[in-house]
């Protein structure tokens, strides 16, 4: 009798409990609805209490166990929510498109932009193979673009010739002829656009060399490897007869990618004397020998020449990948001379470049998104990897971003065209 007694008050002890918890929990009063349901509408009262008790104690084992677990750290409100007790969240500040748009740091606009042009002296355009979209331009195919460019609220361009083989030689004296075929086409824009737009023009000897590289050549074996020497000094000379003749031809500014040591200050000097002290300079201060030209030297046709006694690459003047400090040395060599401007060059795989530069001079900043970077994600959309009007917008916002208060990118155009939609 004791033990029978005792069985008795245990079980109405755990069936207290159990109804208690069945009181107090979301399960029961979830399932409760669906649980009538299931009853006969003729069916007691006691025995649909007890199939809703039983059907309770169920899923309160189930979920208490699985879905009901604590969680350490967080807690729970009156009203039985979960709460994560923290004050700062950031996410209120990106809820809707009103506040993410008024609190964005950092915006892309068609002014910043600079768009590089491929020109030639031939009749008719050339599709370049290794950067779809772009084309080796004719003279009226260019005034065209940068209608077109100008229309967009892109207000500056920059010009890169292919010039015929029988003009080109290792002093590239071609590339200060006043009736050559750049100070003609400068001439040609500014006469048609005015001051809607800002001649760009290169400063190099690559387009005109008969060897491939940015500056003369030596014929002696005492470089790299053996070869040749690119001559400083004597580039430089050369720099800055062609820096004047575009200048006299309406260039509004003049961008060395040469990579010549005190290049900027004697072309400053040499534009100055000549009157042109409005003219600015764009130094392409850190220009590393990277791997992202090809397409770009395949448009041009300025690659190295294997058969000359020219070095085989550009890594006796363009900067080492390896190296940041570096571009600090440069950046403050071109800044001294008379540089409006610092540019690096590549761009998406050098913005630790461009915040270090942007972070270590008061000039403005330009990144160059070049034919590499332009080719790999027009690969990639071609195949249907990314969306490449997103992908493109995004990476000149990491330019921005980093640091570019300039951009020149072959999207220049389109990406204009994208966001004025």
């Amino acid at each position: 009798l004791v033990k029978g007694s005792a069985m008795f008050v245990r079980g109405s002890f755990l069936l207290a409990v159990s109804s208690a918890l069945l009181v107090t929990s979301d399960a029961f009063v979830v399932l409760q609805p669906s649980a009538r349901l299931h009853k006969s509408a003729h069916a007691s009262a006691h025995a649909a209490r007890r199939s809703e008790c039983l059907s309770g104690l169920k899923m309160t084992a189930v979920e208490r166990n699985v879905m009901k677990e604590s969680i350490y750290g967080l807690k729970q409100r009156s009203n039985g929510d979960i709460w994560v007790p923290q004050r700062a969240r950031p996410r209120r500040n990106r809820k809707n498109e009103g506040l993410r748009s008024m609190v964005r740091e950092n915006r892309v606009e068609p002014a910043n932009f600079i768009y590089p042009l491929f020109v030639h002296t031939k009749d008719s355009n050339e599709k370049i193979d290794s950067m779809p979209g772009c084309e080796r331009h004719t003279e009226e195919s260019c005034l065209r673009e940068v209608g077109e460019a100008v229309a967009e609220g892109v207000s500056n361009i920059i010009l890169f010739p292919k010039i015929p083989e029988e003009l080109k030689s290792n002093s590239a004296d071609e590339c200060y002829n006043p009736a050559g075929f750049i100070p003609s086409l400068i001439s040609k824009i500014k006469s048609r656009y005015g001051g809607s737009v800002n001649v760009w023009t290169d400063v190099a000897l690559d387009p005109y060399s008969d060897q491939g590289h940015d500056g003369m050549v030596s014929t002696d074996k005492r470089g790299d490897g053996g070869k040749g020497r690119i001559l400083n000094d004597e580039t430089v000379e050369q720099l800055c007869r062609q820096a004047l003749a575009q200048a006299r031809a309406g260039a509004d500014v003049v961008a060395p990618s040469d990579m010549m040591d005190g290049r900027i200050g004697a072309i400053r000097d040499a534009l100055d004397s000549d009157g042109f002290t409005d003219v600015s300079i764009v130094a392409y201060t850190a220009k590393y020998a990277s791997a992202f030209y090809g397409p770009f030297r395949d448009a041009l046709d300025s690659a190295p020449r294997e058969s000359s006694n020219a070095p085989p690459n550009k890594k006796t003047y363009q900067m080492d990948p390896a190296n940041s400090r570096e571009a600090l040395v440069e950046a403050a060599l071109d800044s001294a001379e008379g540089a409006d401007m610092l540019m690096v060059k590549p761009g998406m795989p050098y913005l630790d470049i461009i915040k270090l530069l942007k972070d270590n001079t008061n000039l403005p900043i330009s990144a160059y998104h070049v034919s590499g970077e332009y080719a790999m994600l027009k690969a990639a959309a071609e195949r249907g990897w990314v969306n490449e009007r997103d992908v493109a917008l995004e990476t000149l916002l990491c330019f921005k971003r980093a640091g570019a208060d300039a951009i020149l990118t072959y999207y220049a155009k389109q990406a204009a065209r994208w966001l004025n939609e």
